[in-house]
């Protein structure tokens, strides 16, 4: 059988998606119910390996290791040295010959591309600058939870969206039958090449203006991200004026259905 890797969220189909997300709410049913702990990773190791730190992305997966019996292996920046001290094909084949799978959380997402063509055991993104497939199934896993269902659901984006997370959510609900909106300032929308793949795979609504107004009007789901991303820490007071009109507050949330739902 070959391994499957994870690195887009278009990895996944739909059906795989939702099956995805129904075992993930049962687990989180279980271990909040105080059932016994399942043992479906005994025995296996993940091997996460961080170029970019994190705080939630590291428990997340370090955690989840434990409770389901498995192990998890941290190895920073400074332990490695990605495509520096050694190369990243080196890595991958070292890697992979010791641990069950790998999950990379990176800043070049050909990085984490070649971890999964030069390792024989499963990659997973937990983030690169192009996309973050994790958080996003995390997203639509508390959708699913809040609204009990995902096809027909409208989505709107707000803030800066030539970012990871508004690419994998843009594909994801393309995938899954939303509608999408993103508003973003000039200068800060979905790439062309993204934006065209998302609106290929989509058989719903998919749009991208620079009004926030268009973007929430009747949204089932309101979201945002941090306007300084992780590596533009020096554009930080600027994109504060840039994105000052894209903030989603009481007014803007007026916008979208009764019942919609904000996150973050």
């Amino acid at each position: 059988m070959n391994k499957r890797d994870l690195i887009s969220i278009t990895d996944l189909s739909e059906k795989e998606i939702l099956s995805i997300l129904k075992k993930a709410i049962d687990l989180k049913k279980d271990l909040k119910n105080e059932m016994e702990k399942t043992d479906i990773l005994k025995n296996k190791t993940l091997v996460m390996i961080f170029e970019k730190p994190s705080l939630r992305t590291r428990l997340s997966f370090e955690i989840g290791m434990t409770q389901f019996g498995g192990h998890a292996v941290y190895l920073g920046p400074s332990d490695i040295g990605l495509g520096k001290r050694e190369s990243v094909e080196d890595i991958a084949k070292v890697v992979s010959s010791m641990g069950d799978i790998i999950m990379a959380r990176v800043f070049d997402h050909k990085n984490v591309e070649k971890l999964a063509k030069h390792s024989t055991v499963p990659v997973i993104n937990g983030l690169s600058d192009l996309e973050h497939p994790c958080q996003i199934l995390a997203d639509f896993q508390t959708i699913l939870e809040v609204k009990g269902q995902l096809k027909g659901l409208t989505l709107g984006y707000v803030g800066d969206c030539d970012n990871n997370m508004v690419y994998s959510l843009a594909l994801g609900s393309a995938l899954l039958g939303m509608n999408f909106r993103c508003a973003a300032p000039k200068g800060f929308e979905m790439n062309k090449e993204m934006l065209q793949k998302a609106q290929s795979l989509a058989q719903t609504t998919m749009i991208q203006t620079n009004d926030p107004k268009e973007a929430v009007k009747d949204a089932d789901v309101v979201i945002t991200d941090t306007w300084t991303s992780m590596g533009k820490e020096e554009e930080k007071e600027e994109r504060k004026k840039i994105f000052k009109p894209y903030q989603v507050n009481q007014a803007l949330m007026k916008l979208a259905k009764k019942d919609a739902i904000f996150m973050h």
